[in-house]
C-alpha cells in the first residue's frame, strides 16, 4: 500500500486552499488593527499637542491682561513736561 500523495484528492485541495486564504484574510485582518491603533494613537498625541498649545495660549493672554491691569493700576501717569532738569534725580 502507497502511502505518498501522489495525487491528491479534490477535498485535500480544497481545504489546503481554504486554509491559505484564512491565513491570508487573518494575517490582512491583523495588520489593519495594528494600523488602525497606529493612527488612533496618533490622532490622539495631535489632539493632545494642540489642546496644550490652546492652553497655553489662553494662559499667555491671561498673563498679559493682568500685567497690564497691574500696570495700570500701580503706575500713575507722570507728565514730563512739568519737571525740571534739577528734579529727575531727587
Amino acid at each position: 500500500m502507497d502511502t505518498t500523495d501522489e495525487g491528491s484528492s479534490p477535498m485535500g485541495d480544497f481545504e489546503r486552499n481554504k486554509d491559505q486564504v484564512q491565513a491570508g484574510i487573518q494575517a490582512g485582518a491583523s495588520l489593519v488593527g495594528r494600523i488602525a491603533v497606529i493612527i488612533t494613537d496618533a490622532i490622539g498625541s495631535v489632539v493632545k499637542e494642540v489642546g496644550d498649545f490652546v492652553t497655553d495660549a489662553i494662559e499667555m493672554r491671561e498673563a498679559a491682561r493682568a500685567a497690564r491691569l497691574d500696570e495700570a493700576t500701580r503706575s500713575p501717569e507722570i507728565e514730563l513736561d512739568d519737571i525740571g532738569p534739577d528734579e529727575l534725580y531727587g
